[in-house]
């Protein structure tokens, strides 16, 4: 499986960042070192080891994971609580991207601002491996009703790139990022792909969750008051996912034909329970709560940023599936009740 660096190939000599770290390793070398655990701000602490940034939420988690144990650092340079498709960052990400020794990516098209940093990277020949986490995955095509030229990503564009939402997809990306990391990592090879093992066999436990709770529905028609990005969900486990808005990206616009799709669609399919995006705007799902027979919407995220609580509770992909996703799939499926404590802490939230 290939990974490009940023010349289209892994570049065997020392970036400028490792340059550095080689020449104060020879000055600490005696020094005992302990790689910990993530510290909360998007980092996993290391020694002097190489240094991995992540464009994305869940492949800066799937790097963690694959990486821990090793003096291996892996940082998120999305902000916590900013969704990470729609973000724009200011020129002191592409500086850490510059400084670092890998930058994992979710493939051309579907972060502008991570395109454009790519491009300086190569501008400044600055060694960075580029470890696309997308690399040779199947995506699945565009609704009918978007326009590939102005949505999607691929090589004619017309692909809809949320594959991660589908944990068999999902695997394929940690099978990527493992092969970037022991790239910058070849010491540590055996620990990284002892690692991806284990993040592989956490997603097919998840898949296998999935599974169950949609084999277990009374109804195979979901409604999310989000944009456009559980399109692998539907596909993967037989149902329909009905977003309010048909774009692939966040937004705060919601169309007026949008609203009233969304009015009928809850008619026509009985729906008493929504999903609403954590990290978009909540205004669409309480004006759907309050114009429709629709009594509550409970959180639904792809997995695109975090918040302050779960950093602290250390959630990745994983944790967020078992503790807002499944939870909310399950009401909006019909499978079961909110417990106590989930509708207390979600339902109709802020």
């Amino acid at each position: 499986m290939k990974h490009n660096s940023i010349d289209e190939r892994w570049s065997p000599t020392l970036s400028r960042r490792q340059l550095v770290a080689a020449a104060g390793g020879a000055v600490a070398g005696s020094l005992a070192g302990c790689v910990g655990d993530d510290d909360g701000d998007g980092r996993v602490a290391a020694d002097d080891g190489a240094t991995v940034v992540a464009s994305f939420f869940t492949f800066y988690d799937f790097g963690r994971k694959v990486a821990d144990g090793t003096p291996v650092t892996v940082e998120n340079l999305v902000p916590t609580g900013l969704h990470g498709h729609g973000w724009d960052p200011d020129p002191s990400i592409t500086r850490r991207i510059i400084d670092a020794d890998a930058f994992i990516t979710v493939g051309p098209g579907f972060q502008p601002w991570a395109d454009r940093a790519l491009r300086t990277v190569r501008d400044d020949d600055a060694g960075t491996s580029e470890i696309n986490a997308r690399e040779d995955i199947d995506l699945l095509g565009l609704a009918a009703s978007l326009d590939p030229e102005e949505e999607g990503v691929g090589d004619s564009q017309g692909k809809d790139p949320h594959f991660w939402l589908d944990p068999h997809r999902a695997k394929a990306a940690v099978d990527n990022i493992v092969e970037g990391l022991v790239a910058v990592a070849p010491e540590h090879e055996s620990t990284l792909r002892s690692n991806a093992e284990d993040v592989r066999a956490e997603l097919d436990d998840i898949d296998d969750e999935w599974a169950e709770i949609f084999d277990s529905a009374d109804r195979d028609v979901v409604f999310l008051a989000a944009h456009n990005a559980f399109q692998y969900v539907g596909e993967r486990y037989g149902a329909t996912i009905q977003p309010l808005v048909a774009n692939l990206a966040a937004g705060n616009d919601v169309p007026p034909k949008a609203r009233q799709r969304a009015q009928e669609t809850i008619a026509d399919y009985d729906i008493e329970y929504i999903g609403a995006a954590v990290f978009e705007p909540r205004q669409p799902a309480r004006q759907l709560r309050d114009e429709t027979d629709v009594t509550a919407y409970y959180p639904v995220t792809p997995y695109a940023g975090t918040t302050e609580e779960w950093v602290e509770r250390g959630w990745g992909y994983v944790e967020i599936a078992r503790n807002i996703n499944m939870p909310t799939f399950e009401i909006v499926l019909g499978v079961d009740e909110p417990s106590t404590e989930f509708a207390e802490n979600w339902r109709n939230f802020d």
